[in-house]
């Protein structure tokens, strides 16, 4: 059996800044009349929208029109947790302003809306989903890549709102939830004393307290950084993308395919009712383009 969510769709789609929304974004759309489901994508720590243009772009490429706002000025955080609430207005703003700037004949399918997120921005995802911050719109299925809530399970040093509670199954979320990990994220680099997705604050956490239906995918051998563009332009996010965090030997872009495919196959699954894909790699999970280990589902 093969499935085609590691490879690139076959639907053309375009990128475009966005300056009209409460924070200015990047908005990925098929050109192909239809009616797609939307994903808002909130990125990581320290990092722009643009640094995920790749990733995102395989997405959209399925049939996705993807939201990736710019939370953080610069990619700078504040200390405490405005980008919740930054987050949330950009849900708001989905629901009215989305639709005007879509190509013609393209249809945003508000009922079916995807929170996902990188690093902090999937505990941002997380948070919003949780209720956080109150929005017009519901959310249809929740996505955390490598998600981390902070430096360690010490409460002072984890990101405001404070949202593990370190007991089993206690997101009350109501949606299916994919976490996607990656098994260097928990090992400092050889530069710095710190991990970027270290243990008790990261993917393995998140899934714990995560409800059915839920699934868990680690890719082993790759970094926290490593479904990030392979050339980014701006000096300080590549730093930050190469330097700051233990990253893996094997090509990024194997990394992004299997991130992105793994997106894909949720979203059939849980938006759609196909099922198949999920399956699939359920069953063999050697097919997906990087290792995969923890490979853990549990239906409803």
């Amino acid at each position: 059996m093969a499935t085609n969510v590691f490879e690139e769709g076959k639907i053309h789609w375009q990128n475009v800044n966005v300056d009209s929304s409460p924070k200015p974004l990047l908005l990925l759309s098929p050109t192909v009349p239809g009616t797609y489901p939307v994903i808002l994508f909130c990125h990581g720590f320290c990092l722009r929208n643009t640094c995920y243009s790749k990733l995102l772009g395989l997405i959209a490429s399925h049939g996705f029109i993807l939201v990736a706002p710019q939370l953080f000025s610069a990619g700078i955080p504040t200390l405490g947790p405005s980008e919740v609430k930054w987050a949330g207005s950009i849900v708001d703003w989905i629901a009215e302003g989305l639709q005007p700037l879509l190509p013609e004949s393209v249809k945003a399918q508000l009922d079916s809306l995807v929170l996902a997120g990188h690093s902090r921005g999937g505990k941002t995802a997380f948070a919003v989903a949780l209720g956080y911050v109150q929005t017009k719109l519901k959310f249809s299925v929740l996505i955390g890549i490598d998600p981390v809530a902070g430096l360690s399970k010490c409460k002072i040093c984890q990101t405001l709102p404070h949202i593990l509670t370190y007991e089993p199954r206690s997101f009350n979320l109501g949606i299916p939830v994919l976490v996607i990990g990656t098994g260097l994220g928990p090992e400092p680099n050889s530069f710095t004393i710190l991990a970027c997705a270290p243990d008790g604050v990261n993917h393995e956490e998140f899934y714990k307290e995560c409800r059915p239906p839920c699934a868990h995918f680690v890719a082993k051998e790759y970094g926290h950084m490593d479904m990030l563009d392979d050339h980014i332009p701006e000096i300080i996010d590549g730093v930050i993308s190469k330097c700051l965090c233990k990253n893996g030997v094997h090509p990024r872009e194997l990394m992004r395919k299997t991130v992105a495919g793994l997106v894909v196959a949720f979203l059939r699954a849980y938006l759609k009712a196909q099922f198949e894909d999920l399956e699939i790699i359920l069953k063999d999970p050697g097919l997906a383009p990087s290792k995969l280990e923890q490979v853990e589902y549990v239906p409803e």
